[in-house]
């Protein structure tokens, strides 16, 4: 276990991305350790007001452990985390004030409807009369939860269930949104619905920190993406950043020609710096290790004066799973 007064050297923080503004969010060299088990090992880390962050990691990286103790439902072992420019430990109802949580798993209550489901949380969160309905009319509105409203919550539909958490969390209009995996489980259709929200939210000005498995989802919500591993931080940047890097220094391309594919293998076998990885219908996927684009130009304008009739030349993306995948083997 790590004591409070236990000196520990943070790590540098990972590349991010660059604001203006002031973070909304600040987490310090944060440990969280659970007897000799260290979930948590020194990540430090900023997200910016707007922004949208995909956490991701396997299971037991340590995910669940940092977005607890983001939601003030757990304390560091060592570290810091300020929200909206409060300590977490000094001033957790200022943070309380500030974020939503919506966690992976939710509880329901029986005889109570959607409704009054909302009317009791926002109650605690001490919201008055007409301010309460108010509040709940917008959330019931915003989150499609109208047709729902006389629904039991017990009796809902995992993806209807998962609507109704979402709307608990706005309940108090907070600006930093914490959610931990909210589309496991979801039809294709419902993870559709989910993203469309997200995208309104931001579009609204909330900070949103979001963990899943679904990276292909993650990529296509997110500003910037967080990789952990092992308890520790190994990324942070944004997914296009992901998608367009190197596998050891080499990257795909994928060429088509009008004619003569099978020609293209030959060729890339004796050009400095490419190599044949495999023979297309029309076309070609080639490796290269150049890194400069002006050598890279010059391989296009060579290929084409050698008599191929290129019609495509295009860089593949890595998915972001690969990506996940390459950066933790990287560190075994």
């Amino acid at each position: 276990m790590i004591s409070s007064d236990q000196q520990i050297s943070p790590p540098p923080l990972p590349a991010a991305p660059v604001s203006d503004q002031p973070p909304l969010v600040s987490v310090r060299n944060l440990h969280r350790a659970f007897g000799n088990v260290h979930a948590v090992r020194g990540i430090s880390f900023d997200i910016y007001p707007g922004q949208v962050v995909g956490f991701i990691g396997a299971n037991g990286a340590g995910k669940t452990t940092t977005m607890r103790i983001l939601a003030t439902l757990d304390l560091p072992s060592h570290g810091s985390v300020t929200i909206k420019g409060h300590d977490l430990r000094d001033n957790p109802r200022a943070v309380r004030a500030a974020i939503g949580w919506m966690p992976d798993a939710y509880g329901a209550y029986d005889h109570m409807t959607v409704l009054e489901y909302l009317d009791f949380y926002a109650r605690a969160c001490g919201l008055k009369k007409h301010q309460r309905a108010e509040r709940i009319d917008d959330v019931m509105a915003f989150a499609e939860l109208g047709p729902l409203a006389n629904r039991m919550v017990n009796k809902l539909s995992k993806g209807m269930g998962q609507r109704v958490c979402f709307g608990r969390m706005l309940l108090h209009d907070p600006e930093f949104l914490i959610l931990d995996e909210p589309a496991a489980g979801l039809d294709p259709k419902a993870r559709i619905e989910f993203k469309n929200l997200v995208r309104l939210l931001s579009a609204r000005g909330k900070t949103l920190f979001i963990s899943s498995h679904i990276l292909s989802e993650l990529g296509e919500m997110c500003d910037s993406l967080l990789f952990i591993d092992n308890g520790q931080l190994v990324h942070h940047g944004s997914a296009e950043t992901l998608k367009t890097g190197t596998t050891n220094g080499t990257a795909t391309y994928c060429i088509h020609v009008a004619d003569h594919p099978e020609k293209l293998a030959e060729w890339a076998t004796v050009q400095p710096g490419w190599e044949p990885l495999e023979t297309l219908r029309n076309g070609a996927r080639l490796r290269c290790s150049l890194s400069k684009p002006e050598d890279i130009a010059a391989s296009l304008r060579r290929l084409v004066l050698d008599g191929h009739n290129v019609t495509e030349f295009h860089r593949e993306e890595r998915r972001l799973e690969d990506a996940f995948v390459e950066m933790i083997k990287a560190r075994k």
